[in-house]
């Protein structure tokens, strides 16, 4: 059985307390290979790596850290194929959409940041007096990145890309879900010529590698993607140190249908976007608002359509849709949709566990692609995050009883409003509390722009310039010019 193991100073080591943890296949519910179980002294070890090789690497002309982010890039997209069978067997997830869109958004991930680096400017202001003032951006030290299972490679490298590229150094660790792809890359980093200590990788739980990080008095920044929760219980372990945070963390997505929108194009994407990943994205439609008028048209087409959606094998190319990624995970959707009935919830399709025929697959984590209507917009099922393959459909009579609907919960990442009226458009985006507006599409994702959320969605940006502040410490010069 394979053993994952940390990179740490350029090498690959086994955790200090000799522990492991089983990896699951999601496809076959079985174990696959084991992660190390690192704790405080593996942490420890990275941080010294990366304390050792900040001062080499923060003075590397950026034009060096662009070249071997650049090469890093090159190595991942040569190796799609590899890491797209990777994703799909640890994760659950069709090897076709790894193919597509997870392995291909890493490499851009990391080629955006190494040319977004080359033209990072800082500011000048001029006084009266002769008076010059301008900014520098050092990079804040040796930083912590922590990404979730869902997107693996996508989110891994969405942190580290820009943390590297500002020139700091970084002890990383993925989600012990799904810890394969992240250790993969970890073999291309030395091909690439990343310095030794300048990323390390350390796999481990969350409660004892993610804490001890945290923790660190070293690390000066954390980056967190992953459970509101989480988010609250690192802010409070951060805050008192005084740690730059930047948490991207749940959402509880509203997707507003009006009358005036072009149907098929709505329909199509519609079932994209609550079901992409078997709903395990954070940017997934989850609860579903339709104008009245059209709201029984739009359930007959929508359910139809859902019903038409095979789970399959994700490593089958033909396979849309997959497994979920755990067992405890699956077990928290099936107890949402067991709720949604008892709060007088109508399943309008899925609802249950689905065992395929092929023996090797039976005790695999697979759940039917779920739509469910009739539930008070203010019900658990409505306001909590369920993270799965479960939507619900709800019908608005106005503007403002959409809005008061989209807004009610205690999340706020990203929205998705459907209209042929641009000024309607313009109002709704206005009026909804999200860091996030797509208007007539989902999913769109230029990378230049600032990615987060509001209230219990998180702190802070991600993405372009804003990511390169958040691993950046401005520093104001004042120069009073002779007469």
């Amino acid at each position: 059985m394979e053993k994952i193991l940390n990179f740490i100073n350029g090498e690959f080591a086994e955790p200090a307390n000799g522990q492991w943890i089983d990896n699951y296949e999601p496809a076959t519910g079985k174990v696959y290979s084991q992660i190390p179980n690192s704790d405080a002294d593996d942490v420890e070890r990275a941080y010294e790596a990366a304390n050792a090789a900040f001062p080499i690497w923060s003075n590397t002309p950026y034009q060096e850290r662009s070249r071997i982010l650049s090469k890093l890039a090159d190595l991942i997209g040569e190796n799609l194929d590899a890491l797209a069978a990777a994703e799909s067997k640890d994760n659950g997830k069709p090897v076709s959409l790894a193919s597509h869109v997870d392995i291909p958004r890493a490499e851009s991930n990391i080629r955006f940041f190494s040319t977004a680096i080359m033209h990072y400017a800082s500011e000048a202001h001029i006084m009266e007096d002769r008076v010059i003032n301008y900014t520098n951006r050092k990079p804040v030290g040796v930083v912590g990145c922590i990404s979730p299972w869902n997107l693996p490679l996508y989110l891994f490298t969405w942190k580290i890309a820009p943390a590297l590229a500002s020139g700091c150094t970084v002890v990383a660790k993925p989600s012990e879900i799904t810890p394969m792809t992240a250790y993969l890359m970890s073999k291309l980093c030395n091909e690439a010529g990343l310095p030794a200590g300048v990323l390390n990788i350390v796999h481990g739980h969350g409660h004892q590698a993610g804490d001890a990080m945290v923790s660190h008095p070293g690390i000066k920044a954390i980056s967190f993607t992953g459970g509101t929760t989480t988010g609250a219980l690192i802010a409070k372990k951060a805050a008192p140190m005084f740690k730059k945070l930047s948490l991207e963390l749940g959402g509880k997505n509203p997707n507003i249908i009006f009358a005036d929108c072009d149907f098929d194009q709505m329909i199509r994407t519609t079932v994209r976007s609550s079901f992409a990943n078997q709903g395990q994205i954070c940017l997934c439609g989850s609860r579903i608002f339709v104008e009245a008028s059209i709201y029984d048209k739009f359930k007959e087409a929508f359910v139809a359509k859902v019903k038409r959606m095979q789970i399959g094998d994700p490593s089958d190319q033909s396979t849309k849709f997959g497994a979920v990624v755990s067992k405890p995970h699956m077990e928290k959707v099936l107890s949402y949709i067991e709720l949604a009935k008892e709060e007088g919830g109508t399943v309008l399709c899925g609802g249950k566990q689905h065992i395929p025929e092929d023996g090797n697959r039976a005790e695999g984590y697979y759940i039917e692609p779920t739509v469910i209507e009739g539930l008070d917009y203010q019900c658990r099922v409505q306001q909590e995050e369920i993270f799965g393959p479960v939507v619900t459909i709800t019908p608005f009579e106005s503007d403002e009883h959409a809005l008061e609907m989209a807004n009610s919960v205690e999340y706020g990442l990203a929205a998705t409003v459907w209209t042929s009226n641009l000024t309607r458009a313009h109002r709704v985006a206005q009026q909804i509390h999200s860091g996030i507006v797509w208007i007539n599409c989902w999913l769109v994702r230029d990378l230049r722009t600032p990615f987060g959320g509001v209230k219990n969605s998180g702190v802070g940006r991600e993405g372009g310039f804003e990511a390169l502040h958040f691993f950046t410490e401005p520093q104001n010069v004042c120069i009073q010019l002779k007469s």
